[in-house]
């Protein structure tokens, strides 16, 4: 049996179980089910679309874990003056 003979089979079982009404009911579900599905998916795709441009466009960022130059951790230490010595470090303090 091809692919469409299985889908027909499966509507007929479910015609018979649930009856005409139901099975219009059940079928408006999924179809709404799939739109709302295709939906995410598109919005998804064009979200990763235009993060994928952004980055593009900005070049790269020198971050091997960012795609987009927004990291937190590599703006702290590119604001941190690079001629501190180990005295200065705000991290040894006594």
């Amino acid at each position: 049996m091809g692919f469409g003979m299985e889908i027909l089979f499966v509507l007929f079982i479910a015609l018979l179980v649930l009856g005409p009404q139901r099975l219009h009911t059940m079928l408006g579900h999924v179809a709404q089910a799939k739109a709302e599905l295709e939906n995410a998916a598109r919005g998804l795709k064009s979200q990763l679309s235009a993060e994928l441009d952004a980055v593009h466009g900005a070049g790269t960022t020198g971050c091997s874990h960012v795609l987009v130059g927004d990291c937190d951790l590599c703006s702290n230490f590119k604001s941190m003056p690079e001629s501190r010595g180990p005295a200065e470090s705000p991290l040894m303090e006594n």
